[in-house]
C-alpha cells in the first residue's frame, strides 16, 4: 500500500476525485477517501470510520466530530432548531487581530461561534441540546459562547425542559481577557437557576474539557459523563509538569481517571451514548418506564393476588407467621450472625438485578474517589423510576479486597448522599439495602471525615422530602449501616442482624474477651425478631431456607411485592408528611 501522505497528495490536473501517482503514473486513491486516526495514526477507510460513530476500528481512537455531526448523532431527525444565533463578539481588550480570526473562523466552519445549542427531541421527548464545537478557537469561552449558553439555560427554565451539554473545550477565551473569565461566575448562576427548578442538566465531557469550562458549568451537571480517553482537568498535563515538576500518574486526567477518583458518574461509548441519554431524560423527566408500565390484566392480576392475600399477608409482614419457619432454622444469636456474615449470601447487586430493571450506576462523590462499598444509581421498579443506594460485598478475595469488604469510606457515604439529594429534586423514592460490618476505620478515613460523613447522612436523610426505605440484607454493623437506615421504614430479612457493634467488639470491650461473642451475640438483641419485637424496625422478610442463590427470585418477588405496598402507603403523602413520619419514626425510640 502507498504511504498514507502519498494517498492525500493533491494534484490539480487530474480529474475531481481522482488522482495519480507522480512516479508510476498509475491511479492513485480518490482524495477524501481516507482519514488519519488521531490515536493510532493508521490511514482508514473514512466510510469504516463513519459507520463506527467516529471510532477508529483498529485502536478505538476517538475522532473529535464537528457539532452538525453531534447532534445528528442524537437528536430526531430535523427536530434540531438552533437559538440564539447572530449575537455580535465583542473585542474587550483590543486583542490584536481578533476580529478577524473570528471573522476568518466563521467562514471557515460555518459556525456562528464555538457552540451550537437549541431545542430538539430524543425519542420524541424535547430537550434542549448544545454541543461546543473544537474548530472554533478549540471552543474556548468568551462572551458569545458564555451569553448563548447562559440564554439557553434561562430559556430551558422557562420552558421547563432538560438540558444537554457536550463539552469541547479548551477553556476561557484568552484573547477577551476577564470578560471571558466573567462568563465561568454567569454560565453557573444560570445553571443554578435550572437547577433550582427542578429541571435535569446533564454534562457529556468530550475531548478536551479544561480549564474555565471545567471549571464551571461542565462540573455542574445533575449526573456527568463522558466519553472514554477524553482529556478532562482544569490545568493541563502540560502546564502541571511544567509549573510544579510534578510525576503525573498513568492516564492522568482521561475520563476513566475521573471515574475512579469519583468527579464524574460514568464513560460512555459512543456508540450507547444516544439510549444512554434517552434513559436518562425519561427517568427524570416522564419518570415512567416506556413500553413497561403495568397494563390492566397485570394490575388485575395484582389486585386478585391482594384480596387472596388479604389479612394473612399482613400478618406475615408483621412476622407473627414467619415464626413458624424457625423450626427449620439456626436458634441462636449467634447461628444467625454466622449466616448474615455468609458469602453465600445474595448480594446488593443481586437483590438490585433481579428486582430492578435497567438499573443505571452513576459514580463517585464529585471530590475524591468512587468507593466500590458503595453502589448506587437509577433504576426502574415496575415503571416507576427509582433510586436504588447500597452497600456490596465481594464473594472472591479479589472482590471484596474491590469492595473494602462492604466497609464503605466517607466518599461513599457522601456518594450515597449526593444521589438521595438528587432523588429529591426529581421527587423519586430512595431504596437502601444495607449489608456491612461496618463503616471502614482505617487511617486514610479517619483524616477524610469518617464521622463527619456519617452525621452528615443522618442529618440529611432525616429531612429528605422522599419516600426512603432501608432493607438490612446481611449484617448492619453500627453507625455504618445506620448511615443508610435513617428510612421511613427499616425491613430486616429474618437472618439479617443489626447491632452496635460486631458481637466479638462488644464482648472484648465489656467482658474484656472477644472469644464470649456468642453469648454477646444473645445479650444484645441484634437478630430481626429481637428488633421487631423492640419496634426498631418495621419488618421482618421471612427466609424459609437461608438466602442463597438459589431462592433468590422468590425472595425478590416478595420484597418486590412489600415494596409495592410501601408506595402505596407513602406515595400519597406529602414532602413535609414524609419528613415529619420519619423524624416521629426515630423520636419514639
Amino acid at each position: 500500500m502507498p504511504k498514507f501522505k502519498t494517498l492525500f497528495k493533491k494534484n490539480s490536473d487530474l480529474q475531481p476525485g481522482f488522482k495519480k501517482n507522480k512516479e508510476s503514473e498509475q491511479p492513485s486513491v480518490p482524495e477524501g477517501l481516507f482519514v488519519k486516526c488521531p490515536k493510532c495514526q493508521e490511514p482508514l477507510y473514512k466510510e469504516d470510520v463513519v459507520a463506527n460513530h467516529y471510532v477508529c476500528p483498529k485502536c478505538n481512537g476517538y475522532f473529535r466530530i464537528k457539532a452538525k455531526t453531534r447532534v445528528r448523532m442524537v437528536a430526531d431527525r430535523h427536530t434540531f432548531k438552533e437559538w440564539f444565533t447572530g449575537i455580535e463578539t465583542t473585542d474587550p481588550i483590543g486583542y490584536p487581530e481578533y476580529p478577524q480570526k473570528i471573522a476568518s473562523l466563521k467562514e471557515k466552519t460555518h459556525l456562528d461561534e464555538a457552540v451550537r445549542i437549541g431545542e430538539a427531541t430524543m425519542d420524541g421527548m424535547p430537550v434542549v441540546i448544545g454541543v461546543m464545537d473544537a474548530r472554533f478557537l478549540m471552543g474556548s469561552m468568551g462572551y458569545v459562547v458564555g451569553e448563548k449558553i447562559t440564554r439557553s439555560f434561562e430559556e430551558a427554565t422557562r420552558k421547563k425542559l432538560p438540558v444537554i451539554l457536550f463539552c469541547c473545550s479548551g477553556g476561557a477565551r484568552m484573547q477577551e481577557g476577564i470578560t471571558s473569565l466573567m462568563q465561568m461566575a454567569k454560565t453557573s448562576a444560570a445553571v443554578k437557576k435550572h437547577s433550582e427548578a427542578g429541571l435535569l442538566f446533564i454534562s457529556m465531557l468530550t475531548d478536551p474539557t479544561m480549564g474555565g469550562v471545567t471549571a464551571s458549568f461542565a462540573m455542574l451537571g445533575d449526573i456527568i459523563l463522558a466519553e472514554p480517553d477524553a482529556l478532562i482537568g482544569f490545568a493541563g498535563p502540560r502546564v502541571i509538569a511544567q509549573t510544579i515538576g510534578q510525576k503525573l500518574p498513568e492516564g492522568f486526567q482521561r475520563a476513566e481517571f475521573l471515574v475512579e477518583h469519583g468527579i464524574i458518574d460514568g464513560v460512555v461509548p459512543r456508540e450507547e451514548l444516544k439510549e444512554t441519554l434517552t434513559q436518562l431524560i425519561r427517568m427524570h423527566t416522564t419518570g415512567v418506564q416506556k413500553d413497561k408500565q403495568m397494563n390492566a390484566e397485570e394490575a388485575a392480576i395484582d389486585n386478585q393476588d391482594s384480596m387472596v392475600s388479604g389479612d394473612s399477608q399482613q400478618e406475615e409482614d408483621s412476622f407473627e407467621d414467619s415464626r413458624e419457619t424457625e423450626e427449620k432454622l439456626p436458634e441462636t444469636a449467634w447461628d444467625r450472625v454466622q449466616i448474615a456474615r455468609s458469602s453465600e449470601r445474595p448480594t446488593c447487586l443481586d437483590y438490585v438485578n433481579e428486582i430492578f430493571d435497567d438499573f443505571y450506576e452513576l459514580h463517585g462523590d464529585r471530590h475524591v474517589m468512587d468507593d466500590q462499598a458503595i453502589v448506587g444509581g437509577l433504576a426502574y421498579l415496575e415503571g416507576k423510576a427509582v433510586t436504588v443506594i447500597g452497600v456490596q460485598k465481594g464473594r472472591t478475595t479479589k472482590e471484596n479486597i474491590e469492595r473494602n469488604f462492604g466497609m464503605p469510606s466517607p466518599e461513599g457515604y457522601r456518594k450515597a448522599l449526593r444521589l438521595m439529594r438528587q432523588a429529591e429534586k426529581f421527587n423519586r423514592p430512595v431504596i437502601c439495602f444495607v449489608d456491612t460490618p461496618g463503616a471502614f476505620c482505617g487511617l486514610e478515613a479517619e483524616e477524610r471525615g469518617q464521622g463527619e460523613a456519617i452525621a452528615r447522612n443522618l442529618m440529611e436523610m432525616s429531612d429528605l422530602k422522599i419516600p426512603v426505605l432501608s432493607i438490612v440484607i446481611g449484617e448492619g454493623g453500627s453507625g455504618g449501616a445506620l448511615a443508610l437506615a435513617v428510612g421511613n421504614e427499616v425491613w430486616m430479612m429474618e437472618n439479617a442482624t443489626y447491632s452496635i457493634l460486631s458481637p466479638e467488639g462488644f464482648a472484648s470491650i465489656l467482658w474484656k474477651d472477644s472469644k464470649k461473642a456468642a453469648m454477646a451475640a444473645e445479650a444484645m438483641k441484634i437478630t430481626a425478631g429481637d428488633l421487631y419485637d423492640m419496634k426498631i424496625i418495621e419488618q421482618v422478610i421471612p427466609e424459609e431456607t437461608p438466602a442463597s442463590m438459589d431462592n433468590l427470585v422468590e425472595l425478590a418477588e416478595d420484597m418486590k411485592y412489600r415494596m409495592r405496598q410501601f408506595f402505596e402507603k407513602y406515595g400519597h403523602k406529602t414532602p413535609q408528611e414524609l419528613a415529619d413520619q420519619r423524624y416521629e419514626r426515630f423520636r419514639r425510640m
